[in-house]
Order: C-alpha cells, then sequence, then structure tokens
C-alpha cells in the first residue's frame, strides 16, 4: 500500500533530494507518498502494453510514448511517476530532459496491491484537476482495462472496458485494436 508521509509543503527540489533507493517516491499536493517498486505482474502488463501502445504511437507518428520511471510535474507541488503516459506532437513541447512539465494526452495507471487508493482516487483526481484528457486503468490480477475521458464538468467519465481475452479500443487510439489476452502473457 502507498504510504503518505507526515511532511507535507514539500517541492520538485525536495523530490530532487530524495533516495534511489528502489521505493516510488511521490509529491501529491506537496504531500510525499511511498510505494514499494512494482510487482512482476504489473511489470508483465507494462511492457506488454507499452509495446503496443509504442508500435502504433510509432507508426503513425503521433507523439511519444513514455514509461516509468519518468517524472511528471502538475506545478510546483505534485511530481509523479506514472506507468506509462502518452504526449501527442502537438505537446511535445511539455517533454524536456528530465522531466515531463504539465498533463499528458493519456495516461495509463496499472494496479498493484500497493496502489489501488492511490491510482483509482488520489492519482485520478490529480489527472483530472490539471487537465489530462484521458486516462486508462488496467487491472492486472481481474485482467481488466478501462478507458476515461474528462467531461465537461471536469471529472472522468468511462467510455470503454474490455477484460479476459477481449478486443479493445478506445480514445486517443479509435484506430488501435489490443487483443487483451496478449497484456496478460509472460
Amino acid at each position: 500500500m502507498a504510504m503518505r508521509l507526515l511532511r507535507s509543503g514539500l517541492t520538485y527540489e525536495d523530490y530532487l533530494q530524495l533516495p534511489d533507493d528502489g521505493q516510488r517516491y511521490e509529491i501529491i499536493d506537496g504531500e510525499l507518498y511511498v510505494s514499494p517498486a512494482p510487482n512482476i505482474k504489473h511489470q508483465t502488463v507494462s511492457i506488454n502494453l507499452s509495446t503496443v501502445l509504442n508500435m502504433h504511437v510509432r507508426a503513425e507518428r503521433l507523439g511519444q510514448v513514455l514509461a516509468a520511471p519518468t517524472d511528471v510535474r502538475f506545478l510546483e507541488r505534485s511530481t509523479v511517476q506514472l506507468d506509462l503516459l502518452y504526449i501527442s506532437q502537438a505537446r511535445r513541447g511539455i517533454i524536456t530532459s528530465q522531466n515531463v512539465c504539465g498533463a499528458p494526452g493519456l495516461v495509463v495507471e496499472i494496479i498493484s496491491p500497493s496502489s489501488t487508493e492511490m491510482d483509482l482516487e488520489i492519482k485520478r483526481d490529480l489527472y483530472a484537476r490539471h487537465g489530462v484528457p484521458y486516462y486508462w486503468i488496467t487491472h492486472p490480477q481481474e485482467e481488466s482495462l478501462r478507458a476515461y475521458a474528462r467531461g465537461r464538468d471536469g471529472a472522468y467519465e468511462r467510455i470503454a472496458e474490455g477484460q479476459g481475452d477481449m478486443l479493445f479500443s478506445a480514445a486517443p487510439f479509435p484506430d488501435l485494436t489490443i487483443p487483451l489476452a496478449m497484456l496478460w502473457d509472460a
């Protein structure tokens, strides 16, 4: 489970001072969260989905796909490491040599037993507040993938869902069909 530490008011400069010890450190609204490294099932889904997305994005020259650990800064008091993210050609200016500064076009979070609350609540709300248009959640244990888009009110609305061996397609890649069974296989 992600643990919130009793420190607040932290900034990106504080984040840069954190140890490189295999833990995942994130600062959200000035508060420090620490999570253990992801498990093998999580990493299997991560590499399989990033491969599919990256091949599609590169073939269509749509932008860039990045995987964790990549720092994404939302203002000075929120720096997170997304599992996967997509940045369109039009928004490539938010990519620096150190990190991504601003909202990606798509964030993908892969649920681990230790990350459920973080991914489904805390980080989802952060992404919505900062204008991330598309948010996908995959749950390796349930073998499911859900896609959300920001609605007019700024909250995420489910736009697609698949599980097991279904075929999956959702914005921002309506021309991409993902055979979900290949995500779960090692």
